[in-house]
């Protein structure tokens, strides 16, 4: 039986966004949502079972895991473990290229990842679609990151779904890094508070659906000034529920403001530039690949942009031979 096994996911970025649980306790999602996952921005997992652990032991980003970061981790490796009949615990050591829990889609690239790494460390041969539900049972938007390209989740589905391939569009999305720490409150915690205290939360819940199909219908089309003009307005609007609860949901920055009005005046000069942002002060823009250039070069100088980085639609979660997963392990530079 295989004991060990490395995957690498890439993270994702929703244009349809998710923003809410319509089951908490098994992490089922109230509304649909479809997203890019990005070349670039990855998480290598490396997942070995061992008898002689007598315990889960987690390593993430070359430190032992925190209680709290380590919970979800265990409980997909334990569903892991009933799946393949597998006693004996694991080992786990993954590592983000780019920065972690600040609004990058960290946890989407990390347990599509461990989830891919795990299953097939216990043994099993899990079909993509099976894959993507460990995942999710553990962060909703990994459940995307399994596959490339441009995917969906269904509210309420257990596992995500391929729209179309990597290829589809010529498209890049430049993400315009703001703040590098992690951010105040976490997405699950957020979206509960956002649904007991905001009175837009069912505005939300009604209008997100309106938007992923308008966002779906484009894509499939290939109209990106569709795609673009919907997942903006699905940004701002999920955004402005989290501004409605309270007390406020603020992840907005400075120079995530800064950052918005630049695409704004861009735009208005006949620049196809498109905003999304997810629960954090990062801000991520959709546009020709063509034309990507000369939206990093402007991007950058925006008053608090430490960085832009420039990410190409990116492949299926995939398994790595040994050298390859550990040489990434030891440290990959920032993308």
């Amino acid at each position: 039986m295989t004991d060990e096994a490395f995957a690498q996911a890439s993270a994702n970025i929703a244009l349809a966004k998710y923003w809410g649980k319509s089951n908490v306790e098994q992490n089922l999602t109230a509304v649909p949502s479809l997203s890019l996952t990005l070349a670039g921005l990855n998480t290598v997992t490396h997942v070995a079972f061992d008898a002689k652990l007598t315990a889960h032991a987690v390593r993430l980003d070359g430190r032992a895991a925190t209680d709290a970061e380590a919970r979800r981790v265990v409980a997909l490796l334990d569903a892991i473990r009933a799946r393949s009949g597998r006693g004996d615990f694991a080992r786990v050591d993954s590592r983000n290229n780019f920065p972690t829990a600040s609004g990058l889609a960290s946890s989407a690239s990390g347990f599509a990842a461990l989830a891919l790494a795990a299953s097939h460390a216990a043994g099993l041969a899990l079909a993509p679609e099976e894959v993507s539900a460990f995942a999710r049972a553990a962060s909703a938007s990994a459940a995307r990151s399994v596959f490339g390209g441009w995917a969906m989740l269904e509210a309420g589905a257990a596992s995500a779904e391929r729209v179309a391939g990597a290829d589809h569009l010529d498209v890049k999305m430049l993400v315009a890094v703001t703040d590098p720490g992690p951010k105040g409150t976490g997405s699950t915690q957020g979206m509960q508070h956002t649904a007991h205290t905001s009175p837009y939360y069912e505005a939300w819940l009604t209008h997100s659906r309106v938007l992923f199909e308008e966002i779906r219908t484009a894509l499939l089309a290939r109209d990106l000034d569709a795609v673009g003009v919907a997942a903006e307005q699905s940004a701002l609007m999920m955004h402005a529920c989290m501004l409605s609860a309270r007390p406020a949901l603020l992840y907005f920055r400075p120079a995530t403001l800064a950052v918005l009005e630049r695409v704004r005046s861009l735009r208005a000069a006949g620049g196809a530039l498109y905003a999304t942002m997810d629960a954090g002060p990062h801000v991520k823009l959709l546009c020709n690949s063509a034309d990507a250039e000369e939206f990093t070069a402007e991007l950058k100088h925006v008053p608090g942009v430490t960085r832009v980085i420039a990410a190409s639609p990116g492949s299926d979660a995939s398994l790595l031979d040994a050298a390859e997963g550990r040489r990434l392990l030891r440290g990959t530079s920032s993308p």
